[in-house]
């Protein structure tokens, strides 16, 4: 009867080991067939386009009579949006993670907390309304009378708020990991509650804040909506954050609606752009990888 029982048991435990590793897998064949697909497809698009071309070059029109595949004002459009978003997101986020994990009653927290969660519920279209017909006419009519109706600092300034809960959230539960240990250390040394939020409990869950702002940053990269209606779909090679500009996810949006013939290599453009979205995102997870290890072995 016992060996009965353990050997129920694990077969029990073998069946949850191989549901668990089908899980990762299914993760990991996902990513292996999105990179597939788009270097499948992008090697099509490249044997009409120059690769030299389309990372150097400074115009794309792939809608025009006499198209131009320079991808540098998409990649320009995006990084520039991302740069604002994560100016307003970084400080206000991470400011109001030391709130709600330092300072903040645990009645307030247990309200405050969901109700700033809510914020990632909001379809981002919303957002891209909002900034279009409330933001922009607000900036218009107070602090900038000269800015354009699209233009990449009102989506940048959106996004921002919208990716704040992201970086709160995660934040504050690295923050809270941290052992009361090392407060109550901290607190035996003379240290009021700042300092040692910022002296003790910032470099112990900097691997988490840093883990938070890197997909704070991915997401505001892959953002599609907000800029697609707030920033105009203009392919302009410019930073300044006062003019249009088209994004690469917005413009894969743009061409998937049917803007061009499906198998063209203006449709295939989709695919490289798709694929350097994808080097930007990997780029900036590694990069998060080597400061979250960097930062980990210090402290």
């Amino acid at each position: 009867m016992r060996l009965k029982h353990k050997l129920t048991r694990n077969l029990k435990e073998r069946f949850i080991e191989l549901v668990l590793m089908g899980c990762g897998l299914v993760a990991v064949f996902t990513t292996v067939a999105i990179t597939s697909i788009l270097v499948y497809e992008s090697i099509g698009f490249f044997q009409f386009v120059s690769v030299w071309d389309f990372i150097t070059g400074t115009v794309w029109t792939p809608l025009f009579e006499n198209p131009q595949y320079g991808i540098l004002p998409l990649v320009s459009g995006t990084l520039t949006i991302t740069a604002i978003a994560m100016l307003v997101a970084v400080p206000m986020g991470t400011v109001i993670a030391i709130y709600l994990s330092e300072f903040a009653p645990h009645q307030l927290r247990e309200v405050v907390k969901p109700a700033l969660e809510l914020i990632q519920a909001v379809p981002t279209i919303v957002f891209g309304y909002f900034a279009l017909l409330f933001v922009t006419p607000l900036l218009q009519a107070t602090l900038l009378p000269d800015l354009p109706g699209f233009n990449m600092l009102v989506p940048g300034l959106v996004i921002g708020v919208a990716t704040i809960p992201t970086i709160a959230s995660l934040s504050e539960d690295a923050m809270r990991a941290v052992p009361m240990a090392m407060r109550e250390g901290a607190y035996a040394m003379g240290s009021n509650k700042m300092q040692t939020a910022l002296t003790v409990v910032m470099p112990a869950a900097i691997s988490g804040v840093v883990a938070a702002f890197v997909l704070a940053a991915a997401r505001a990269i892959g953002e599609t909506m907000i800029v697609a209606i707030a920033a105009g779909q203009n392919a302009n090679f410019s930073f300044n954050p006062m003019e249009a500009a088209a994004t690469l996810t917005a413009y894969i949006a743009q061409v998937s609606m049917g803007d061009l013939e499906h198998g063209s290599v203006g449709y295939r453009s989709i695919f490289a752009a798709g694929l350097m979205l994808l080097i930007m995102t990997l780029v900036l997870n590694l990069i998060g990888h080597f400061l979250r290890r960097r930062y980990r072995n210090a402290y």
